[in-house]
């Protein structure tokens, strides 16, 4: 999720940190610039990032990446060292719509063993996060299912060779 600069310094309990992505926001979506996503250290410049992004393109769970950090102790994602595998598909319920709730897309996408963050419930975005060896063309058919019912739309926000080609 989406939180301050002030959060971004803070170590947890079992020693996660938070690491920091810049990038250009989507047209139509929130018009942030920066998310910062919960991570492992992994000892000098790498972590690997422990939940999903929302609006960073080309980025997973799981990834390990090479950080830089400023001044201020914000450490900020400079490359991905390592792609984990995992697809990022961001989901956007239909407001008013069948599956209109993040816990609903969850729901479907749970017997597939996909796993899915929710963003907020005024903004209720559900980034899936697609481990290597899910049912790539069922979890595929389930999406394109959903937006020729009108249950919500979709973007392919970090794939590999086996979901393109599924």
């Amino acid at each position: 999720m989406v939180s301050s600069s002030s959060e971004s310094t803070a170590m947890v309990a079992d020693s996660k940190v938070k690491v920091w992505y810049r990038f250009v926001p989507r047209e139509g979506w929130p018009q942030f610039d920066q998310e910062g996503v919960w991570a492992t250290p992994l000892g000098g410049d790498l972590a690997q990032v422990d939940n999903v992004p929302f609006f960073v393109d080309g980025a997973a769970e799981g990834d390990i990446v090479r950080f830089i950090m400023d001044a201020e102790g914000v450490r900020w994602v400079v490359e991905c060292v390592q792609w984990s595998g995992r697809c990022t598909i961001l989901v956007l319920p239909v407001p008013g719509g069948p599956k209109a709730t993040a816990e609903a897309v969850h729901e479907a996408f749970a017997p597939l063993g996909i796993g899915a963050e929710a963003y907020s419930v005024d903004f209720p975005l559900v980034a899936l996060s697609v481990p290597p060896d899910a049912e790539v063309r069922a979890a595929k058919a389930l999406l394109n299912q959903g937006v020729a019912a009108g249950w919500w739309n979709y973007q392919e926000a970090c794939i590999g060779d086996a979901w393109r080609t599924a």
